[in-house]
């Protein structure tokens, strides 16, 4: 899938150059005059990145940045500014800017902070399919598989695991069975992984500390 870069300037003479610069390097572009803009349609679905000034009529950048933060938006952003401003860059690089760049640009640092963006994102969406997939998995279990799970990926021996939950060690093989199988792993160390990924070891030692 082609990245899309999402310029948001209020200079129509920027927008309308970097625009023809994106797409002679392969990539869609979609421009908007203003942080409003880009808020009233969020961008969905491709990767890409978000190329954005910093100081603009209206919505300025740092607070699209928050306001995309707060609806849960991921798509990286390359702020760019005009003027050298030191704490904006500290907040926006903080807040998870991939890129802080002060106009006039080379385009050899611009392109460069695009393609860093536009991997970290790709990888992201890769991940979060990979989560979701993990995610999808582990709901098939029932409320007692998941007790199991929680306690075999934690080291748990078969008769440990019955004791804990008042059942036959036969009952626990049983289910060690059927949740190998449903979350589609040939190994306690796979099912270790599978939960290292979905935090389950981090929500099941709280649980110990208690």
């Amino acid at each position: 899938m082609t990245a899309i870069i999402h310029v948001v300037d209020d200079d129509a003479l920027f927008r309308k150059g970097v625009a023809r610069l994106l797409r002679a390097c392969g990539y869609q572009v979609a421009v908007y005059e203003s942080g409003d803009g880009l808020l009233a349609h969020p961008p969905e679905g491709a990767p890409g990145c978000i190329l954005l000034d910093l100081r603009m009529a209206g919505l300025g950048g740092l607070e699209l940045q928050d306001r995309l933060a707060a609806i849960g938006h991921a798509l990286p952003i390359v702020f760019l500014t005009g003027h050298g401003d030191i704490p904006a860059s500290v907040r926006a690089i903080k807040a998870g800017a991939e890129d802080f760049l002060s106009k006039p640009v080379p385009k050899e640092t611009l392109l460069g902070a695009i393609e860093r963006a536009v991997v970290r994102c790709e990888k992201a969406q890769v991940d979060r399919r990979r989560l979701d997939g993990l995610r999808a998995l582990v709901a098939t279990l029932t409320p007692r598989e998941h007790e199991v799970f929680k306690l075999v990926v934690r080291g748990r021996l078969n008769k440990q695991i019955a004791y804990e939950l008042g059942t036959a060690e036969r009952t626990v093989k049983a289910h060690r069975h059927c949740i190998m199988q449903k979350l589609q792993v040939r190994s306690v160390a796979e099912a270790v992984s599978m939960a290292e990924h979905l935090g389950v070891l981090t929500d099941a030692g709280a649980h110990d500390n208690k």
